[in-house]
């Protein structure tokens, strides 16, 4: 549900092309839905111009299965990010218009054509191919919310040379996002080659110097280079709402 649902709806209304009793029906959820242990916001998509995501990891399978039935019922779309697989594989024998990339943990419940709001072009780069999980979850989440986007991986300032053979796709790129773990370098460096704002996402791979992923977090915290915004460890998601809220600009 989003703003132009609510346009097209009043325009109906107005000319009598539907009834009240109708117009409420398609309304009665707002601002939000709510199941036994769900309480969803539909409204967040007209406050913010992108809806609610559902963080699958830590539910109970019963209580998605549900959202999905909801969403299915409303012909809505849905993401849910970091869901198992043994949940995705039941939840796709029961939606067959649904899809999940196994690496990302990332479920999508399509029921409407993706469409493209977002002005230009999201890039997500993931340092190593260990980060490629995260940056996935990213690319992904980005897609579905309505942007084109595109990942280049392995490209690690370990050998920078690799960075600078997409030069001309940075460049022309109107957010990055930029995954990393280790120390966490690899921010700082495409941040100066560009003047598009840059999102880092620090990843909890590394030796056991790198914490977890906290070496990586403080590193990109604490960056020289400017114009970079940082998210939390493994946070692909937070990266891709970030990224497509700026590309809507």
């Amino acid at each position: 549900m989003n703003s132009d649902f609510l346009k097209i709806l009043l325009k109906e209304l107005k000319e009598n092309k539907i009834g009240l009793d109708e117009a409420y029906e398609r309304i009665k959820d707002l601002p939000y839905f709510a199941l036994e242990n769900v309480k969803f916001d539909m409204h967040r998509n007209i406050r913010r111009a992108l809806p609610e995501v559902v963080y699958g990891e830590g539910k109970l399978f019963r209580d998605i299965k549900a959202i999905m039935m909801k969403f299915n019922e409303k012909k809505e779309n849905v993401i849910v990010t970091r869901l198992k697989s043994s949940d995705a594989i039941k939840l796709k024998k029961s939606f067959s218009n649904s899809s999940y990339d196994k690496d990302s943990r990332v479920f999508f419940l399509q029921n409407k054509e993706l469409k493209i709001t977002g002005k230009g072009n999201i890039l997500v780069l993931a340092a190593g191919s260990s980060d490629y999980p995260v940056a996935r979850e990213a690319e992904l989440c980005c897609r579905y919310l309505g942007n084109n986007v595109e990942l280049i991986c392995d490209v690690g300032i370990a050998g920078f040379h690799r960075i600078i053979d997409f030069k001309a796709k940075i460049k022309d790129a109107r957010v990055l996002i930029v995954v990393a773990g280790m120390e966490g370098a690899l921010p700082s460096f495409v941040a100066s080659m560009v003047d598009k704002p840059v999102i880092a996402v620090p990843t909890s791979i590394g030796y056991g110097a790198n914490l977890g992923g906290f070496t990586a977090l403080f590193g990109m915290l604490c960056n020289c280079t400017g114009g970079i915004a940082t998210v939390n460890i493994d946070n692909g998601f937070g990266a891709a709402y970030f990224a497509s809220l700026i590309n809507r600009i």
